[in-house]
């Protein structure tokens, strides 16, 4: 024989004889367990990442990966901040903008909104809000125009569409011989967007940042808006612009603004993590009934092995080479079965919708109304890796008990 006595014995135990069918169907059904469990594991971890892969583009379409802000009212020497962060050679792209809370007048209603002045030529350097547009474009916020993009469920509030009039209300008042008058002023609308969450699309406006600095008597712009080349780098990108700027600024990135929401996500990923691998673990730690009673029933021919000089660290060999063969086939059939299940879930979904007619998560509850699913083989290799360590702690106690098997005692009653 060219293989190790072992191997060959072990596998010869998986083929059923006419004894142990019951045993052979044990097994199978350990081997189900594995497959079920680590299929499942899979499919969830990646619907989790397509979530949060989703939640990720759709806010930092709207945000910038990092800001630069002044600590007081304003920001003194912007054009300063923004040279030392583009030499930072983190940052591809530098564009200042404002921003101000201010209260909106529509047709049909008022609501209180986020304004945010920007620059509509420098805009899609640091983000992609252009590509979100549903009616009219960037391009028409031109300087002194008084032209405003809203978002679509904000457009719906107001009761406004494209070409009406909305009234905007800077939170400050003007102050002039006659007495203080709020400080307001009549824009057009001229674009609706759409960027998937509720938060930007029942609370945000956008105008040009010279049409902001005059609504809010500013001098400048409130802060700049950076574009990275690695969107995980921004904290650090961050924490260095903070040293190199000095006390008067503040810099922020991505994460630390949304740290709450996306450390959620990454909880909750860690916590279904934790619950499946349960599940997978029940399924390996099956092996070992299957096992104990396969011991059992081959406790003869193990003491002829014995009787025939194996030693025993052979007879734990073959019992362990069994329990991981079964092991390794449930891992195999189920990383595939998972793999196949991630790729094609978002087309699955839609194909039982359709044919049901009833939408698993409905747009006007949910920011995303489809189920994304991202698979990363990095995922794929520890749920694979998990699952072989629980095959082979399972096998360790009935092959140690069959080592341990006397051959004068087991041969007693034959």
């Amino acid at each position: 024989m060219f293989r190790p006595l072992e191997l060959y014995i072990g596998t010869r135990y998986i083929r059923a004889k006419r004894r142990n069918h019951f045993i052979s169907f044990i097994s199978v059904v350990s081997m189900l367990g594995l497959v079920i469990g680590i299929t499942a594991l899979i499919t969830v971890i990646s619907v989790m990442n397509g979530f949060d892969g989703e939640l990720r583009s759709r806010i930092l379409g709207m945000v910038s990966q990092a800001t630069v802000t002044g600590v007081a009212d304003g920001m003194p020497s912007w054009h300063h901040a923004a040279t030392v962060a583009e030499r930072n050679p983190h940052v591809k792209a530098a564009v200042p903008y404002v921003e101000r809370g201010s209260w909106i007048v529509g047709n049909a209603a008022n609501a209180g909104a986020l304004v945010r002045g920007i620059l509509p030529d420098q805009e899609p350097r640091v983000a992609d809000i252009g590509t979100k547009m549903i009616a009219g474009s960037l391009a028409s916020l031109q300087p002194g125009s008084w032209g405003i993009v809203l978002g679509r469920d904000l457009a719906l509030a107001l009761g406004v569409n494209l070409g009406d009039k909305v009234v905007v209300y800077a939170p400050s008042v003007s102050v002039t011989p006659v007495g203080a008058f709020p400080r307001l002023r009549r824009f057009t609308v001229v674009g609706v967007f759409e960027a998937g969450m509720q938060e930007y699309d029942s609370g945000l406006a956008i105008i040009n940042m010279h049409d902001a600095e005059k609504l809010y008597q500013m001098d400048g712009p409130t802060g700049i808006r950076l574009k990275l080349d690695d969107l995980f780098a921004a904290s650090r990108v961050a924490a260095a612009l903070q040293n190199e700027l000095g006390p008067a600024y503040r810099a922020q990135g991505w994460m630390q603004e949304h740290a709450n929401f996306f450390k959620a996500i990454a909880m909750e990923k860690i916590v279904m993590f934790i619950i499946l691998s349960l599940i997978v673990a029940v399924a390996a730690f099956n092996l070992v009934s299957s096992l104990v009673m396969l011991v059992t029933d081959k406790q003869s021919d193990i003491a002829i092995l014995r009787t025939l000089g194996a030693t025993p660290r052979s007879i734990m060999g073959v019992f362990m080479i069994q329990g991981m063969l079964i092991g390794i086939l449930g891992i195999v059939v189920g990383v595939v079965c998972g793999v196949a299940l991630a790729i094609n879930l978002p087309g699955i979904v839609d194909w039982i919708q359709n044919i049901t007619g009833y939408q698993f998560l409905s747009e006007s509850v949910y920011y995303i109304n489809n189920v994304p699913s991202q698979l990363h083989w990095s995922d794929v290799g520890w749920i694979s890796g998990m699952a072989f360590l629980f095959s082979l702690l399972a096998t360790i106690y009935p092959a140690w008990r069959a080592s341990r098997t006397q051959p004068a005692q087991a041969l007693r009653y034959e």
